[in-house]
């Protein structure tokens, strides 16, 4: 399986979709379509492309940097906090090695953090729940209040 999306959440809670996802490149382009498959019926105010280009850095960075002994997966969860939108990603690696990078003009990548730090109101990294680290980012305003 390529993966597995939950994609019903309690009417009162702020959960609004969740993929888990194997750490192969597919599942970037499996990332994106499916959130903007999945967040279409919540009828978000913001930018679904941009959303949908932060999830594909933070996932392309969790399948790069995400390290375990045994198999593991990308847990991509998404939740309404009030008018916001706020995306997680989880992988098991380390959390104290996220950080943002300015890369120059000759570099092909790191550039991912700088995206998500560019256009989400925030983000933030630290011990996932599941073990190793998240990446989150929060898109303020997403919802009429």
């Amino acid at each position: 399986m390529a993966c597995m999306i939950n994609r019903y959440p309690c009417e009162d809670s702020p959960w609004l979709g969740a993929m888990t996802l194997h750490p192969v490149p597919e599942s970037v382009a499996r990332a994106r379509r499916w959130f903007r498959k999945f967040i279409t019926p919540y009828n978000p105010a913001c930018s679904v492309d941009d959303c949908t280009l932060m999830i594909s850095e933070l996932v392309t960075n969790a399948i790069l940097y995400g390290q375990s002994d045994e198999d593991w997966v990308v847990h991509v969860e998404w939740y309404r906090e009030g008018t916001s939108l706020r995306v997680e990603v989880h992988n098991p690696g380390f959390p104290a090695g996220v950080r943002l990078r300015r890369a120059s003009a000759n570099d092909a990548h790191s550039r991912g953090l700088f995206l998500v730090d560019s256009i989400a109101e925030s983000w933030h990294s630290g011990p996932s729940r599941f073990g190793g680290t998240v990446v989150s980012f929060v898109v303020a305003d997403a919802w009429p209040s």
